[in-house]
């Protein structure tokens, strides 16, 4: 036995044991946390045509020494801990046997984005973090991350690729259902208690580590389009509220938070140097390590360095500022930047190259795979937490006072704008519309045609615009305004048959026409059917606070500054805004 894989000894001491034995090539894979897929069965993948990804299971693991991958798609709990064996022990076969750290995108709620969360599927459902910040409890946010590590740590996820704890200050984002709002001081209360609930008192065999982003807060992108595309590279602060964004951050540090992500965006018109954050050494360096004191693992967002496929899609390197470097260049910039991870990028014979040519020193990648190794070490992925229990995994993902706890956080977050005759009583004749029927059968008598009905619920979302691109449809993005084929029907229900309207709020939606002649108006953040119709006919309490204000009109959101929240001239309901009923 090696010190290395000595339990009883120190960390440090095994960390320094197992880096020296490391070569070059086995220190460069340490510094890639790409994606995998899985297949239904739970088998790693070995073959690619068809898959969304260009390399297989094997060439990652065996060929290219990477051991930090985030997983792709929604799977039973059982077969995915089976999967995580799996690879568990294809890394262990290797010639130092260094384990796998699992990370995933947010799994608990209703959104389903590659690129961004997944629909709970399995798991228990909650409200997105939009609903978490309308109730305000950071108690609920405790055992909600709780509930989180718990059903992470029986399939393997070992680290949370969230919270994403970036301000909703432009209206337009598409990125604000995964945010706690436009509020800096109930966010940073918020993270502090999901970070403790994710990691615990403090990190180890027990927790999730939690990879907040995206710093220094992602929220005042210009025009409100996202970074993920060029259209969306610029992060703009016309209102001087850097600083306001960054306390978030400042709290989730205070946590302990385990690992930081560095948005996209690229500053434009600050004293930063116009590159993106994860390249950006006045921010890294500067910034989160030597201003803010953070000591933890630095991962950048997916798919800086070179060009990549996303559902066949071409799409060019997210290296905003820095396009005419090489990709051998971006890498180095970054590194030189602070950065200690390249998330969505497995290439690690650039890393080889650079310190081969003397770009980088060895003694810096050392640096950033220290950190890494410690927190396998930690974490007890060298020993007691390496493999996972299959049975206890189906037993524990999505258990049922996991999900009632998300089902009564559902309807704890649902936000009553105007509530006209709430809470319902009786049976009545219901007309509903994005509903199940079979479910409003349990509330009333369902009918076909809104003239038979006494009252119609109908729910909606937040409008966007439709872009060109399978991957970019996602985002949802553009116009918060209901177009006008789409609001003159809503308008002909409500004149027809007094109504109730939930709109589901991934973002501001404009919706001025609708509150004027709703019969009741409800916002959610991700909330079943049951959920709503509970709160409709008084059968449970809704608490929600608008976690941002609702925008008169579109003129409005394009004169506010996107960096300052709650900006908009006038709007429907404020920040805050929520009736008990």
């Amino acid at each position: 036995m090696h010190p290395y894989q000595d339990p009883s000894r120190p960390v440090d001491e095994r960390v320094e044991d197992l880096l020296a034995r490391m070569t070059l090539e086995e220190k460069a894979g340490q510094l890639f946390h790409t994606m995998l897929v899985m297949n239904a069965d739970g088998s790693p993948v070995t073959e690619t045509d068809g898959g969304p990804l260009a390399l297989t299971t094997p060439q990652l693991v065996e060929d290219r020494r990477l051991t930090h991958f985030n997983l792709l798609g929604t799977h039973g709990a059982r077969e995915t801990a089976l999967w995580h064996n799996a690879l568990q022990e294809m890394a262990a076969g290797t010639r130092l046997g260094i384990p796998v750290s699992l990370s995933t995108d947010p799994r608990h709620a209703f959104t389903d984005n590659i690129g961004a969360s997944f629909h709970s599927g399995a798991f228990s459902a909650w409200p997105e973090a939009l609903g978490l910040a309308a109730i305000g409890d950071p108690e609920l946010v405790l055992d909600f991350a709780d509930t989180v590590r718990r059903e992470y740590l029986a399939v393997g996820f070992r680290t949370a690729l969230h919270p994403q704890i970036d301000l909703a200050t432009e209206p337009r984002w598409s990125r604000q259902s995964g945010t706690f709002g436009s509020d800096a001081k109930l966010t940073g209360e918020l993270v502090r208690a999901y970070v403790r609930g994710l990691q615990g008192p403090e990190l180890g065999p027990d927790s999730v580590a939690a990879m907040v982003k995206h710093f220094p807060g992602g929220g005042p992108q210009k025009d409100g389009e996202d970074p993920h595309f060029p259209h969306g590279k610029e992060q703009v602060y016309p209102g001087g509220m850097r600083e306001h964004h960054l306390e978030p951050f400042r709290a989730a540090i205070a946590a302990g938070c385990s690992q930081m992500m560095p948005y996209y965006g690229q500053p434009v018109g600050t004293d930063w140097e116009e590159v993106g954050f994860g390249f950006n050494k006045g921010v890294i360096t500067g910034l989160l390590r030597e201003e803010l004191g953070f000591t933890g693992i630095v991962c950048t967002d997916w798919g800086l360095l070179r060009e990549h496929s996303v559902f066949g899609e071409a799409h060019e390197a997210r290296a905003w500022g820095v396009e005419h470097l090489s990709v051998a260049e971006r890498a180095a910039k970054a590194l030189d930047a602070g950065a200690d991870q390249f998330g969505g990028e497995g290439c690690p014979e650039v890393v080889v190259e650079l310190v081969g040519t003397g770009r980088i020193s060895e003694e810096r990648i050392d640096a950033s795979v220290r950190r890494l190794l410690r927190e396998k070490f930690v974490l007890g992925l060298f020993d007691e937490r390496r493999y996972v229990d299959p049975d206890e995994a189906a037993e524990t993902v999505g258990r049922a006072d996991f999900a009632a706890a998300g089902a009564a956080a559902q309807r704890r977050s649902l936000t009553v704008l105007t509530d006209g005759p709430l809470p319902l009583s009786g049976r009545p004749r219901l007309y509903v519309e994005n509903v199940d029927p079979a479910v409003a059968a349990a509330y009333g008598e369902v009918v076909a045609d809104p003239a038979a009905a006494e009252l119609a619920v109908l729910r909606l979302r937040t409008p966007y615009e439709e872009r060109p691109g399978l991957f970019e449809s996602f985002f949802h993005s553009g116009s918060l305004a209901f177009g006008e084929e789409e609001l003159a029907g809503v308008l002909t229900l409500l004149r027809t048959v007094p109504t109730v309207v939930c709109v589901n709020l991934e973002r501001p939606a404009v919706l001025p026409e609708i509150a004027a002649h709703a019969a009741a108006l409800i916002a959610d953040y991700g909330a079943s059917d049951e959920a709503l119709l509970d709160v409709a006919f008084g059968r449970a309490k809704p608490e929600g606070r608008l976690p941002f204000e609702l925008p008169r009109s579109m003129a409005a959101v394009a004169a506010s500054r996107p960096d300052v929240p709650n900006d908009t001239v006038d709007p429907v309901f404020a920040h805050g805004h929520g009736l008990e009923i």
